[in-house]
């Protein structure tokens, strides 16, 4: 039995629901159906109009429609692959069947044997489709302003730097940076999330997305090869060329088992003739329905079904696995280490602590000050009061001061300053007992701090730190839930860091001020299988070591490169579904083969007994096959 033939997914326009039939599938069905009419007419001309012309006719009609496809793809296993297959042990089954005088029987076995290949490439290619259209997510251009001038560019000739002019409903072409209008984007192609999300200047839009509701120019940051789209239908081809250690051993086993199963026919007629004493036409009956039922296609498809359905669930989701072999280690994996930079927090410096009296003074002061340095910690506090809707105090004559912070004129002529505690005491500033613990209890914890004031006077202390992921705790909680028995972080940042962070998000476990090779080693002395999550340069060395390596899609293209597993969506909280999800595909998996094997075991010694006629023994293979690929497709209903 053959995988099915992948062909390109139709181009759909965005929340389009028109049902199309694939190519591939259409010729199977027709091939199908031409099988039945002949069947049909066979058994009419035999049994009703007892016309032998008819019979011939039709059943002749059986054997070419459901025996060309079939014996095609036996002749090129055999002559190019160099190795035999399900497809051939049908074929000769079928021909057997008719050299005893048994033809309707082989136009049954050929009939229910293509419909069983028909069903198996509409199913697996429900759950390839699901991935190959991706591919169909780029438009063939956009509307491009180079040198002042608009006009329309193919997909290829958009530039760094150029300027995407992005109306309503249309598809973003390229990777790109907000410059101007507002806007909101439907995400949930490329990362899943079902909820539009609202652009402004300075936010990044991901190709392949839409925009939903207002008109923006925005400026490319890659070109179109190298886009988030480009690179994670490149991640899926890839995917789909690797294999799970169970497909693979069920791949090299086909082959053999096939031909043990074609020399074991004749020593079965033998057998049933010599030493059993039936007759030639029995023994050969019994031998063909014997080949039938020990034919391993359940066996074959019953691994790909499930993780090609588990895989495209994931990317549905916004979770990419690079391959099925990365699922089922996913499956088994104890550990799983954590970076904690861009990882558990969002490597972006965000005011975290306000102690003042009156803390919307000292925010709007701290704002006014801060508007004048570029700093990652002043623009922090900038951004926080702009979000709460502060107005910042309006300064003059403001001045950086190198390694202290900066100070400015207020209207009434004081001077105001907001730096570090340095700072404050160039000032003669005097903290209160509150401030100065306020002071040492944020250093502990890792923040930066900032002091602010005006003349003699502290009006306030500020904790900026490196925010966390919004439901990071919650997401290791459910990591736990899924049977995560050793969540860990590894850090190069300090220990009082580690130690707050490790805290906040209910990690019992952190190593701190670790360099690349410590994680590195550390990774190998942990239980395993560990799977690594990281997001860094310094990352990639971990997760290429680890069992698993997975990486954040806001990560560095080495990180990504480097992990078997992408978040499309930054969002961890997925983590813990794409383990209940690799779970449920080990166990389809696990049931799926013992129950083909129990078919065959069960069955093929009673078709040797003449308990199992040829209809029968075909129905129970066809029908597990079928069964064992719909159990995998079930899994296209999982939800991360």
């Amino acid at each position: 039995m053959t995988a099915p033939t992948m062909m390109p997914a139709p181009a759909q326009a965005p929340g389009s629901k028109k049902f199309v039939i694939p190519p591939d599938i259409r010729q199977a069905l027709l091939f199908t159906l031409l099988t039945l009419l002949g069947l049909i007419v066979g058994l009419i001309g035999e049994y009703v109009v007892r016309q032998d012309a008819v019979m011939w006719a039709g059943y002749g009609l059986a054997y070419l429609a459901g025996g060309i496809p079939a014996g095609r793809e036996a002749l090129h296993s055999l002559f190019v692959e160099k190795k035999l297959d399900v497809d051939l042990l049908m074929v000769l089954a079928a021909l057997g069947a008719a050299s005893i005088g048994q033809t309707a029987d082989g136009a049954i076995l050929l009939f229910l044997f293509s419909l069983s290949n028909t069903l198996q490439d509409w199913a697996m290619g429900r759950t390839k489709r699901a991935i190959e259209a991706l591919m169909d997510l780029n438009p063939e251009g956009a509307t491009v302003r180079r040198d002042g001038v608009e006009k329309w560019c193919e997909l290829g000739d958009i530039r760094i730097g150029d300027l995407l002019v992005v109306k309503p409903g249309e598809r973003i072409a390229a990777d790109a940076r907000v410059v101007t209008g507002n806007t909101s984007v439907d995400e949930s192609p490329i990362t899943g999330e079902s909820r539009p999300i609202d652009k402004a200047p300075g936010a990044e839009l991901a190709s392949g997305t839409v925009n939903l509701n207002g008109s923006v120019e925005a400026e490319v940051i890659r070109p179109a090869g190298e886009s988030t789209l480009a690179r994670l239908v490149a991640l899926m081809e890839d995917a789909q060329t690797q294999k799970s250690r169970t497909e693979t051993l069920s791949e090299r086993w086909e082959s053999p088992y096939a031909t043990l199963v074609l020399l074991s026919v004749p020593l079965v007629y033998a057998g049933l003739h010599y030493l059993g004493g039936l007759s030639v036409p029995d023994s050969w009956y019994r031998a063909m329905t014997f080949m039938v039922v020990a034919s391993p296609c359940a066996v074959v498809i019953s691994t790909p079904a499930v993780m090609l359905s588990a895989m495209a669930a994931a990317a549905r989701a916004g979770v990419l696995f690079k391959s099925s072999a990365a699922l089922d280690t996913l499956a088994g994996v104890n550990t799983i280490a954590f970076d904690k930079t861009g990882t558990l927090t969002q490597a972006k410096m965000t005011l975290t602590h306000i102690v003042a009296d009156d803390e919307t003074a000292a925010l709007a002061l701290a704002a006014g000050l801060e508007a004048h340095s570029e700093h990652p910690i002043a623009q922090a506090i900038v951004q926080f009061a702009a979000q709460k809707g502060v107005q910042a105090v309006t300064l003059t004559d403001a001045q950086a001061i190198p390694g202290h912070g900066i100070e400015a004129r207020l209207p009434s002529g004081e001077l105001a300053w907001a730096g570090n505690l340095r700072l404050a005491q160039r000032e003669n500033a005097v903290l209160t007992a509150e401030q100065q613990a306020a002071l040492t209890g944020l250093s502990n914890e890792g923040s930066s701090t900032v002091v602010v004031g005006v003349g003699h006077r502290v009006l306030g202390i500020m904790g900026v730190a490196d925010a966390l992921r919004p439901g990071i705790a919650q997401a290791i909680a459910s990591l736990r839930g899924a049977g995560i028995a050793h969540p860990v972080m590894l850090t190069g940042d300090k220990k009082e860091v580690a130690e707050t962070v490790a805290r906040e998000v209910g990690l019992s476990e952190y190593r701190a001020e670790l360099l690349p090779e410590d994680k590195l080693r550390i990774i190998g002395e942990l239980p395993g299988p560990v799977a690594m999550v990281g997001d860094g340069v310094n990352d990639a060395p971990a997760l290429a070591r680890a069992d698993l390596g997975v990486a954040v899609a806001s990560g560095t293209d080495v990180a990504i490169e480097s992990a078997d597993v992408v978040l499309m969506q930054n969002d961890l909280g997925k983590l813990a579904g794409a383990v209940r999800l690799a779970k449920d595909a080990s166990r389809t998996v696990r049931f799926n083969l013992l129950f083909a094997f129990g078919v065959i075991l069960v069955v093929a010694p009673l078709a040797v007994m003449g308990k199992v006629p040829l209809p029968l023994g075909v129905i129970a293979h066809e029908g597990g096959t079928v069964f064992v690929v719909f159990m995998g497709l079930r899994l296209l209903r999982h939800r991360l």
